[in-house]
């Protein structure tokens, strides 16, 4: 209710409004874009191959959208873009250049997503190479060069505008950009997925007692993720009282949020896109293969065992990745040596080493809560599904997505009206 009630109080702010209809007319560009189909392919190959999309198909059709499998210009969606901001941020750390560009503030920020931008273009450039002339060559219908070349650069520049679009809704819009198109995509494919519930339940395949057990699971979900995304751990911060001077200066209580789920959807990501491949290249091989069978039994989350075994790899991934990620975005010793330069302890813990070994400890413990909320999310579906005919898809990593993204709008949008100093936000 407080979220609606924001939404309403900004629409009555003129420049908000504008940027909130400006966020929705890139949104329905996108759309619009997810419609228009790449040309010099041949659609019938295309439904054989996503007859069942599973793998790395279905977790990058769900990016997109449903672009991925409609092979549209946007068929790549964003996720080039995501991947080259990932590299960057773990390039960041192993390389000296990169970390002093990313303590330099704005300029040294607009540099690295100037680098960003470059690595998306190629990172789009390769993988659409890898899809014409590799895996969906047989959907090629001219192969000629001219032709061919067409269909990859078509498909590089799709992702290209959509970064651009992404940047246009930061700058002209309500921020987070790229997130809301992501989001835009999954939400896009609910209808549907809701429409085969009710052909379902009318056909007597899903029962109503599965239905409504299935609303009280999503409705608890949704309540746990954003729970989760907003929990943080508070750490008091006192600043010694220091005289320059006439003046006195320091003396205030502040506090560093250490959020639980400080790594987002990331680790899910990753975890995914490990478990999907050996079930991707089940694809190109025969289904009658030694390889085909063992991996549909025993590592897809439709087999028997498989399922457990693939659920049990995915918490351990899950948590490793929550872990390796949380311990790249949050340096202790950084936060640490920033308090003691500038008068500022933790009351109780001693500058130095033993704050350092403080944070590291609270952030280990506050992570393992994350990790584990993250690998239920995503687990427990893939379970529910394999043992129910619901047909949404709408899984643990779509939700996600779809609530951190809408926290983190509405957080905006409310920031911008304080700025303002709208009354509603001041009482």
């Amino acid at each position: 209710m407080n979220s609606l009630k924001s939404l309403g109080q900004a629409f009555k702010v003129p420049e908000i409004r504008r940027k909130l209809l400006f966020t929705v007319l890139m949104l329905v560009i996108f759309r619009l874009g997810c419609c228009i189909p790449v040309p010099n392919i041949n659609r019938s190959v295309l439904d054989e191959y996503f007859s069942s999309a599973s793998g790395l198909f279905g977790l990058f059709d769900m990016f997109s959208g449903g672009s991925f499998s409609n092979f549209t210009i946007f068929a790549l969606s964003i996720t080039p873009y995501i991947t080259a901001s990932i590299i960057l941020q773990l390039l960041t750390v192993v390389i000296p250049r990169l970390e002093a560009l990313s303590k330099e503030g704005t300029e040294g920020r607009k540099k690295i997503a100037q680098y960003t931008r470059y690595l998306t273009v190629v990172l789009a450039f390769i993988q659409s190479i890898a899809l014409t002339l590799g895996l969906f060559r047989s959907a090629v219908i001219d192969q000629s060069f001219f032709s061919t070349a067409v269909v990859i650069i078509t498909l590089t520049a799709g992702t290209a505008f959509l970064m651009w679009l992404g940047e246009q809704i930061n700058e002209h819009g309500i921020g987070n950009g790229i997130s809301l198109i992501i989001m835009a995509g999954i939400v896009a494919r609910m209808p549907s997925a809701i429409h085969q519930t009710f052909v379902n339940l009318r056909d007597g395949q899903v029962s109503v007692i599965s239905v409504i057990i299935f609303l009280i699971f999503a409705l608890a979900v949704i309540v746990g993720v954003i729970e989760i995304q907003q929990g943080t751990r508070k750490i008091p911060v006192q600043y010694a009282k220091r005289v320059v001077g006439r003046k006195m200066y320091g003396g205030q209580n502040t506090h560093i949020p250490m959020k639980v789920n400080q790594a987002g959807v990331i680790p899910v990501i990753f975890s995914l896109s490990i478990l999907s491949f050996p079930l991707t290249v089940t694809y190109f091989t025969d289904s009658t293969s030694g390889f085909t069978q063992f991996i549909t039994k025993y590592l897809s989350p439709s087999g028997n065992p498989g399922v457990w075994i693939y659920s049990v790899l995915n918490i351990v991934l899950i948590m490793f990745f929550t872990y390796f990620y949380t311990a790249i975005t949050f340096n202790p010793q950084e936060v640490a040596d920033n308090m003691k330069a500038n008068g500022g302890f933790i009351p109780g813990i001693r500058p130095g080493r033993p704050t350092v070994e403080y944070l590291s400890r609270v952030m280990t413990r506050i992570t393992f809560v994350g990790a584990i909320f993250l690998a239920v999310i995503a687990t427990i579906p893939t379970i529910i599904g394999n043992f129910t005919a619901l047909q949404i898809q709408f899984g643990g990593t779509s939700l996600l997505i779809a609530v951190g993204v809408a926290l983190d709008t509405m957080k905006q949008l409310e920031s911008q009206l304080i700025m303002r100093n709208y009354s509603g936000f001041l009482k």
